[in-house]
């Protein structure tokens, strides 16, 4: 199997144009726990997902099970995946928590009412929120919906959800700090329907306030 190089744009700027399905164009996946109108879970995987301070932004169908908790119940747990954990994410991919199963999902996902046991997954309890954190994932944030709308085409709403309490494990942290260490921490990405992890750290923001971990010292 050969691994193809990174592409840089060229001096011409000789681009085509296409017209893909998707632009999932290289995305963090998390975890996103949620409560069932029978008080059960549910856990879902997702990338659309980006964050504005304390301000977790993720794009839903409109006709999942966890838009459709998210409408009466607004709290959640977002759970980060490291990349070495892609096959569980994979595992729970095809699964829904919807019965029967929303028209719009993709062939070959199917009902599931243990997703966190499907997907080889366990539930740990949260501090703020009913939502359970996926114990497995790294990074875990209990967060609360403020808003819930729809988006521009009404296939999706965009959920915004307020942050209030971060679990992380210890070593992704530098030590004696509240800074994740960039250079230990490897999130999976969703980069078109593939899974990556990250590579060697190229730089840093001129406005970065993480102090040199061990991991990011030469």
């Amino acid at each position: 199997m050969t691994t193809s190089s990174p592409i840089t744009a060229g001096q011409n700027g000789s681009h085509c144009t296409i017209e893909p399905n998707i632009l999932c164009f290289g995305t963090p996946v998390v975890l996103l726990s949620t409560e069932n109108e029978d008080g059960s879970f549910d856990l879902a995987p997702m990338s659309s997902a980006w964050a504005l301070g304390k301000t977790v932004v993720l794009g839903l169908g409109r006709e999942g099970q966890t838009a459709r908790n998210l409408d009466s119940r607004s709290e959640l747990v977002i759970s980060l995946p490291a990349s070495s954990q892609w096959r569980a994410v994979e595992r729970l991919a095809p699964l829904t928590g919807r019965n029967p199963v929303p028209a719009d999902k993709p062939e070959g996902c199917r009902s599931e009412h243990d997703e966190f046991g499907a997907a080889g997954l366990h539930p740990e309890p949260s501090h703020l929120v009913r939502p359970p954190r996926v114990a497995e994932c790294p990074l875990q944030l209990e967060a609360r919906a403020e808003r819930v709308p729809p988006d521009a085409s009404g296939s999706f709403v965009t959920v915004e959800a307020a942050v209030h309490k971060v679990h992380v494990d210890p070593r992704i942290v530098v030590p004696g700090t509240d800074h994740v260490d960039p250079a230990a921490w490897n999130p999976l990405i969703y980069n078109f329907r593939h899974y990556f992890g990250l590579g060697a750290e190229l730089g840093c923001s001129y406005r970065t306030r993480t102090p040199r971990g061990p991991s990011t010292r030469a």
